[in-house]
């Protein structure tokens, strides 16, 4: 005998409403704990000159940077490539000289450190004013 003839059955019901909130509360914790990723790198377009050669001013010191490293002030080569002996270079060419002006003339396939290095020497004999020599785009 069926006794339950009259009573309904009830329909299984899936509420939502928890289920949203139980997504949002994982989606805000993923979000404040989540680290991105920081590039480091630094993007350096290289500019190229079309102004025609400047003549040689008086007051300048000529540095060349070869590949292998070899330092070179006003054309005369180094023995020591460390700082202090560039240093002590710089200021035997600057001499008696106001406020020179250090060129650098650095290989384009020559260490960053070795250019470095002389900025560095530059700094350390008291000239402020650097620049770097460039060639015209052939």
């Amino acid at each position: 005998m069926n006794f339950q003839r009259e009573r309904r059955r009830d329909e299984p019901e899936i509420n939502l409403i928890p289920l949203i909130d139980v997504l949002l509360v994982i989606i805000i914790f993923l979000m404040l704990t989540t680290t991105y990723a920081k590039f480091s790198g630094l993007e350096i377009n290289l500019p190229t000159a079309d102004t025609e050669k400047q003549p040689e001013q008086p007051h300048e010191i000529n540095v060349a940077v070869t590949v292998g490293g070899q330092v070179l002030v006003n054309k005369v080569p180094l023995l020591a490539t460390d700082v202090t002996s560039i240093s002590e270079a710089l200021k035997r060419a600057g001499g008696n000289l106001v406020d020179p002006l250090v060129v650098i003339n650095a290989d384009a396939k020559a260490t960053h450190q070795s250019v470095i290095d002389v900025m560095q020497a530059a700094q350390g004999a008291g000239f402020a004013h650097i620049s770097f020599a460039t060639q015209s785009p052939h």
